[in-house]
């Protein structure tokens, strides 16, 4: 599978009180990003609110979004656990399922050393036939993988096939490109940086945007793919307030509440995490006005 483009990440809409899962209204966020021109869908980000789902709900959410998706465009399932054999449970879970790829984020309450998150992975791998995007964002999870340790892992570790890069330093996508001679894939996860992320050679960027934007995120994506940097400029000065909104607190409160706005009610996120406040939907609205 040679992935490109949008990987869009939906959120996972929860009933009034927070107790269950919506899954109508799932659907009808999976079409939207679809309709969207997105490349692919990942389910169970941080936007997706995994953190705060137990296995039970993890699972159905994964199997329902793999069944609706129906082959149209790649489901790349997000895991992110403390323990490998619970990593590895959910990976095996997610090929079973029929999803096309697992994009894996190791969590960490102690600091992990470069051998162990590599052997995190090499477990993983050992399991699983499909291909495994490697998540590095340390501010979520705790651990910050080198793009020294990123590219040993591509080339080490059979199923490790591209890495999607959070931290917001464009400097270590370029370490990347050199390190491996441009031959590792690696998707933008800064909101923020995307335009100059696919610039310096990005596979894509992975977005929570067009739950909002629609199809901006895929133009700016396809002016940059063909060497229209004056309208891609263009493209992604209209969206960088939006950008920069949606990250600004955490993703599901603001994903969830511009949806709402459009007349898609998600329920709020999952407490201890606030909904969100009246200053914030105003301006959220101004902002989807000027969109």
């Amino acid at each position: 599978m040679k992935l490109t483009g949008i990987i869009a990440y939906p959120i996972t809409p929860f009933s009034f009180s927070g107790e269950c899962i919506d899954f109508p209204v799932l659907g009808r966020c999976l079409e939207q990003l679809i309709n969207a021109g997105s490349d692919a869908i990942a389910p169970l980000g941080s936007t997706g609110e995994s953190a705060y789902l137990s296995q039970k709900e993890w699972e159905a959410v994964a199997a329902y979004t793999v069944e609706l998706v129906a082959n149209r465009v790649p489901v790349v399932v997000g895991i992110s656990e403390i323990t490998t054999s619970q990593a590895v449970n959910k990976a095996k879970y997610a090929e079973s399922i029929g999803a096309d790829a697992v994009m894996v984020i190791p969590v960490s309450y102690w600091k992990l050393t470069d051998q162990e998150i590599f052997d995190y992975y090499q477990e993983i791998s050992n399991v699983i036939s499909i291909p495994i995007m490697v998540y590095n964002n340390p501010a979520t999870g705790g651990v910050d993988i080198s793009p020294e340790l990123l590219v040993k892992m591509f080339y080490e570790i059979d199923n490790v096939k591209m890495v999607k890069e959070s931290t917001g330093d464009i400097q270590r996508m370029h370490k990347l490109f050199e390190l491996s001679n441009g031959e590792l894939p690696f998707f933008n996860g800064s909101n923020t940086l995307a335009l100059e992320a696919l610039c310096a050679g990005a596979s894509g960027w992975c977005t929570a945007a067009p739950n909002l934007l629609d199809q901006q995120p895929k133009n700016l994506y396809e002016s940059v793919a063909r060497g229209d940097l004056s309208a891609a400029q263009t493209i992604f000065y209209q969206q960088l307030p939006m950008l920069r909104f949606i990250v600004s607190g955490n993703l599901p409160r603001a994903i969830k509440a511009g949806l709402k706005l459009r007349g898609i009610d998600a329920g709020g996120p999952r407490k201890p995490l606030r909904g969100s406040q009246p200053e914030e939907d105003a301006l959220l609205q101004s902002l989807m006005k000027v969109g």
